[in-house]
């Protein structure tokens, strides 16, 4: 454990399995609804980022997004399925890191499931546009780091313990496999 959390005075590590962490990772993903996408991560290449807006995301941790077929994310995926997906919901919580496997589809009816009017500005030809695909990301691992009772109390806590010269705050975090 970090050196830290040894001085925290009360619990501020807790790993989620199953459905708690996949109630977590939808959560703390809903809090933004945008993340940057990494792909190209496990080569010797530098790691490719790109911002992403998340259209859905389950309590299974699954994560699901609408991409162009020539697109350089959909090519890289092909490459190699692997993903990282980042997120950082406010300034000092909500921040998510989650690794998985990504598939390309050009399901119709999931197509249809996550369109949204603004996505014309990307898919000119709308809803049918043929470029539209489907991004899977499927959670494999993850780990979060959140605070326990909203960002007043966590503030007040970090407040005091500055004026106490202590390690006070409300931060949590863990490793999340679902």
């Amino acid at each position: 454990m970090d050196s830290i959390n040894r001085n925290q005075p009360e619990e501020n590590h807790k790993d989620l399995m199953g459905t708690e962490a996949g109630k977590k990772i939808k959560a703390l993903a809903s809090k933004t609804n945008t993340c940057f996408l990494c792909s190209h991560i496990v080569t010797s290449q530098p790691v490719t980022v790109r911002p992403m807006s998340v259209q859905k995301v389950d309590e299974e941790g699954n994560f699901w997004f609408l991409s162009s077929n020539d697109s350089h994310k959909n090519q890289e995926i092909q490459m190699d399925n692997n993903v990282q997906l980042l997120f950082q919901g406010s300034a000092h919580s909500d921040f998510l890191s989650i690794y998985g496997s990504a598939t390309i589809s050009t399901d119709k009816a999931m197509i249809k499931e996550l369109w949204e009017p603004i996505l014309k500005t990307w898919f000119t030809e709308g809803i049918d546009d043929p470029r539209i695909t489907v991004i899977k990301v499927e959670t494999q691992q993850g780990y979060y780091w959140d605070n326990k009772h909203g960002d007043a109390i966590a503030f007040t806590k970090m407040a005091i313990g500055a004026a106490l010269g202590k390690t006070l705050d409300d931060s949590i975090e863990g490793k999340l496999k679902v």
